[in-house]
């Protein structure tokens, strides 16, 4: 089962494409995470796109975002480089955090890939999960306006 509205958001530790260690969530800031299924397709191009030319907005409301699927490092590089995407990509290709958020998805295009369901999640500044959106297939795209607006209400939270 996915993790859900205000249950405390999993810590996870997955490497970057510099292959460096990122931790996540992060205390003290909003962090949205958005799990895509493979790099270079279609769907997750335009969704990674998205948040790239947005993300101005997001750093203005001091949200960190990050990209995670289970492609490795090396691969998400080459993609992070051709988008030209100034975010983060995090590989879970242990595919721990697909588990300990409740995102796997199985048998991707029928050729038994194990990959990320495409979902994102906003993480208010104390680390409980605030909003939650999840694919019901693999083409789906979330709205970037609720995710922005979800944003925009997590990083009023500061307490």
């Amino acid at each position: 089962m996915p993790i859900e509205i205000g249950a405390h958001a999993p810590h996870v530790t997955l490497f970057d494409t510099e292959r460096k260690a990122v931790n996540f969530p992060e205390h003290g800031q909003v962090t949205v995470l958005a799990f895509f299924p493979a790099a270079f397709t279609s769907v997750c191009t335009k969704e990674l796109c998205t948040f790239r030319d947005a993300i101005g907005e997001y750093q203005k409301l001091n949200a960190t975002v990050y990209g995670i699927s289970v492609d490795s490092p090396f691969a998400l590089a080459e993609f992070k480089k051709q988008q030209g995407l100034m975010f983060p990509l995090l590989s879970d290709h242990k595919h721990e955090a697909i588990k300990k958020y409740g995102v796997v998805f199985e048998n991707l295009s029928n050729v038994g890939l194990t990959v990320a369901r495409r979902s994102v999640f906003v993480i208010e500044p104390h680390g409980n999960v605030s909003w939650v959106w999840l694919s019901t297939k693999p083409s789906d795209e979330p709205s970037y306006d609720d995710v922005k607006k979800a944003v925009e209400a997590a990083s009023a939270h500061k307490h």
